[in-house]
This record gives structure tokens, sequence and C-alpha cells, in this order.
């Protein structure tokens, strides 16, 4: 689970939205674990094991909290890979979880989310934990067991009060996501 030195997940960057009445972003799903899974459409390891993985974690986790999310993140190909054909590819292979079009960045190929996690290729993903932390990060598909068993640790913690986003901090010693305990004063009572 996250420690105090925990990254916050960077929030997305989507130019378009799918599976969704309205966008969604990571601020106001904080108290609860998201999982974010990267693809294209056109790469072979995101549609043979990538998303037959997320599906079936959609199936197993259905009556959890978990939130998940994919991003479509273009990086080679953009002229094939429109969102067009992506919602005929989410049609297609029966994918219901919101999905986020990563957006173009103007100086780069690589899409803004996509350079704000560092994320090195598809098939990517992100496990966020209820205070928004990154739990985990990874590049490839993983061993299903491991992922399971990290999205039912990230189920069980508990749910934060509340998530301060003050920077500076407060009187009580909170900054961020995180709350520092005094040191012990060094007379002894």
């Amino acid at each position: 689970m996250p420690n105090a030195s925990a990254t916050l997940s960077p929030e997305l960057a989507a130019s378009q939205w799918f599976n969704t009445p309205a966008p969604l972003t990571l601020r106001a799903l904080r108290g609860r674990p998201v999982l974010l899974h990267t693809f294209q459409l056109l790469c072979p390891g995101c549609v043979a094991e990538a998303i037959p993985q997320v599906q079936r974690i959609e199936r197993v986790f259905a009556g959890t909290d978990l939130q998940i999310i994919g991003l479509h993140t273009v990086f080679e190909h953009h002229a094939a890979m429109t969102p067009a054909t992506l919602e005929a590819f989410l049609h297609e292979y029966r994918i219901t979880h919101p999905v986020a079009v990563d957006q173009p960045s103007e100086h780069s190929p690589v899409p803004v989310t996509m350079q704000r996690y560092g994320f090195r290729g598809t098939p990517s993903a992100v496990l966020i934990g209820r205070n928004g932390a990154i739990l985990h990060q990874a590049f490839g598909v993983e061993d299903p067991i491991a992922v399971g068993a990290r999205i039912a640790m990230a189920l069980s913690a508990a749910i934060p009060a509340a998530v301060e986003d003050d920077p500076a901090g407060d009187a009580n010693g909170c900054a961020g996501d995180r709350c520092e305990v005094p040191a012990p004063s060094s007379a002894a009572a």
C-alpha cells in the first residue's frame, strides 16, 4: 500500500470519452481504486492479451467499487487510429468500461497522458489507490494472479476521510495526500 512518499497520479488529458455520459477525472474518483489501462487498437499484445485480461478483471471485480478506465494512447499510425475507428473497435470487442482518447501533444507524437505517466508503450497499466496515489505501474501484460492480488489489496484499503489538495499543508501537519506525526519531544514526562 502507498507510503508517505507515494506519488499522486497525474490527471488524465483526454480529447474524447467513450462509454461514459461525462468525462471522468482521477480527482473526482478519489476514494475508489482505479485501474488505468492503456492500449492502441492496432497493438497485437493489447488485442490478444491485455484487453481480454482487463475484461476478465471487470467481470471478477464487478461487485466492487473498482473503476476501470481505458486510455487509447496513440503514439504511432495516427491516421489509422481515429476516434471513429476506435468507436467501432470498442463496439466490436464489447468494451463497455469508460475509455478516454489520450490528448495529442502539440510538440510530440507521444500524447499528453502517456508523457505524464512516462509510459514506454502499450499495453501499460497503472493501479491507483483510494487516496489517488500510484500503487503499481507496469509495461506489458502481467501475471493475472499478481494483478488480482494487487487489486484486492487496493480494494481492502480504508477509504480516506479526505484528501487535501493544498501542497503547503495545514496546521495539523497535513500536506497533499499525507499527514506527518509530530516527532516525540526529547523531554520525557
